[in-house]
């Protein structure tokens, strides 16, 4: 998978870096692409993730963790990829979808749990 998927964006100007162990994909530091077991994750918009859901009922949400999906991101099997003009359709929509999020500073790291505070008593 990480062959198909390197192949697919080498004309991208888009940055590699390695995430779960495996290749990983970056504009303005939005992850938009990568490399996970034996599929390939894209970043979509809502409506893109519900037409590739349409598409292919292979596609389903990407979770890295069972019951753990990752917002926004979609897992493709091999067999999607094989043909490749409707894959590389998906890969552009997932980084033009990328392109278009605020730019993400290096080092921001989201607070998924609102800070606990002292206890009050009484």
């Amino acid at each position: 998978m990480c062959d198909i998927l390197e192949d697919a964006l080498k004309t991208y100007p888009c940055e590699k870096r390695r995430m779960f162990g495996t290749p990983a994909y970056f504009v303005n530091n939005n992850m938009f692409a990568g490399a996970w077991q034996d599929v390939i994750i894209l970043r979509l918009s809502s409506e893109d993730r519900d037409a590739i859901r349409k598409a292919s009922d292979e596609v389903v949400a990407f979770e890295p963790m069972e019951g753990r999906p990752m917002k926004e991101y979609m897992a493709l099997p091999e067999p999607f990829a094989s043909d490749r003009h409707e894959f590389m359709k998906w890969v552009e929509r997932s980084y033009n979808y990328a392109r278009s999020l605020p730019p993400k500073i290096k080092g921001e790291k989201k607070n998924h749990r609102p800070a606990k505070g002292p206890r009050q008593s009484g």
